[in-house]
């Protein structure tokens, strides 16, 4: 059963834990938030959002928000959250991005129940842990500190949190068209810092793009008949003849700024043939060696350009009639800057029959990388070497989606800058006993704290 940590607490501990000079917000008060969030299922279909974006505006209200500079809006069984921090001037906003919604989590597969914080050896443990309630709990509890302080951005200050970004981000793109006129968005569902085994900070990656995720139907139909009589053409396998084209298909290597300044660091990183490889295609990206050497390795192969692979496959409705309909989909993720249509007609292009039709999905659509920023790269490294000196900061490209894409496509810029530092053989995001260590809530805090005030003038 959870115990609610009510606002009214929360400005008690906001207050006791306000300084006499400006500082980062209390690390206890920032896990209890945590902990009071994981607390609550976030998933898809348990109409819990409300209650989770009710819960962060009770705790910055309490910090001396009015109740004017925060809104939640329901759509559906989900809702969004906005709070604004108002600037002194009319700069352009800046944007705080996070999504409160959790994937599914079943207790009966888990060592512990995902919905009840638990904190042992270390750790604290539940769903959303990681993905994405530890940063967004940085942020309020940042957020909510500044304000305590008296602290007076020059920019507005934006929180915005989503509510289905694990799912549809229905949410996701109503924001996105509201705020489109901001200066940029610092997302907290991105980047972030790894650590060695031993707890050594090894990078801290800052994801300035993504690859846009498209769905295709490759679709042949015929009039079928009874299989005794099998007819030149069979769809089945017209089908299986467009699927090994496309499988044999590799789309032309690509580069952007993102790969060609990050993949060198990455190159540092990693060393041996594939350090080799990557860092010889960042200088020259037609060197075919190197191409192919990456292509090779499923780690890295999304970096250098657009991959489609086949995924599902269906086809005929009995098993003594030819088939009258045969499909497949096939899914991409599109280089960032490439259009959609572009990738549906080469496709087409490769499969090079005219019986075999490809539709694009309709929800597909492309944003750009953004750009590496000086006002941004500058405060990044600030507030990265304040906690780890001299540490690489590799700017990256995701092969999956966040909330960023939404506001790139709005021409926002939009930088994953997580204030999380963990080792590989921590993160179990969407998986079983997702957990986060404890002792990074406080490096995190002064994370957010030098960001937002560096960036906020």
């Amino acid at each position: 059963m959870r115990t609610p940590y009510a606002p009214l607490a929360l400005a008690a501990a906001l207050l006791a834990a306000a300084p006499v000079h400006a500082k980062p917000a209390d690390a206890d008060t920032a896990k209890q938030i945590l902990k009071d969030s994981i607390a609550i299922p976030t998933v898809e279909g348990r109409g819990k959002v409300p209650e989770l974006a009710a819960y962060y505006a009770g705790v910055l209200k309490a910090a001396g928000f009015a109740d004017g500079d925060i809104e939640i809006t329901p759509m559906g069984e989900t809702a969004t959250l906005a709070a604004t921090f108002a600037g002194t001037t009319k700069k352009k906003p800046i944007l705080l991005l996070g999504h409160m919604d959790v994937v599914a989590a079943d207790p009966k597969d888990w060592t512990r129940d995902p919905f009840v914080p638990v904190e042992e050896n270390g750790y604290i443990f539940g769903r959303g842990s990681e993905d994405n309630k530890f940063d967004i709990a940085m942020m309020v509890a940042t957020m909510a500190q500044l304000k305590k302080d008296g602290f007076k951005p020059q920019r507005s200050i934006i929180l915005l949190l989503t509510g289905d970004e694990e799912t549809q981000m229905v949410t996701t793109r109503a924001l996105a068209a509201k705020y489109k006129n901001a200066e940029f968005a610092l997302n907290g569902d991105g980047g972030g810092g790894t650590l060695a085994e031993d707890g050594k900070p090894q990078y801290y990656g800052l994801q300035a793009g993504e690859k846009t995720y498209a769905d295709f139907t490759i679709e042949v139909t015929n009039p079928g008949g009874h299989s005794s009589r099998p007819s030149p053409v069979n769809a089945i396998v017209q089908l299986a003849a467009a699927l090994e084209k496309v499988g044999a298909y590799k789309f032309a290597a690509q580069q952007n700024e993102l790969t060609r300044i990050g993949l060198p660091i990455v190159a540092d990183q990693v060393g041996g043939d594939i350090g080799a490889a990557l860092k010889a295609f960042a200088a020259n990206p037609a060197d075919k060696a190197a191409i192919a050497k990456i292509r090779a390795d499923p780690e890295y192969v999304g970096q250098i350009g657009t991959t489609c692979v086949p995924t599902m496959v269906k086809g005929g409705h009995a098993e003594n009639a030819l088939p009258q309909r045969a499909t497949a989909n096939i899914n991409c993720r599109i280089f960032p800057g490439v259009a959609v249509e572009t990738v549906r007609a080469e496709l087409e292009r490769v499969i090079g029959d005219p019986a075999v039709k490809v539709n694009t999905d309709p929800d597909a659509s492309a944003s750009d990388a953004s750009p590496l920023r000086p006002d941004v790269m500058a405060a990044v490294k600030k507030a990265v070497h304040a906690r780890a000196p001299g540490l690489p900061i590799i700017p990256s490209m995701s092969a999956g989606a966040t909330d960023s894409y939404h506001f790139r496509m709005h021409g926002v810029p939009s930088y994953g800058v997580a204030g999380l530092f963990s080792k590989a053989s921590d993160s179990f995001a969407h998986g079983l006993n997702e957990r986060v260590p404890v002792d990074a809530i406080a490096p995190a805090l002064a994370h957010w704290d030098s960001l937002l005030r560096d960036l906020s003038k």
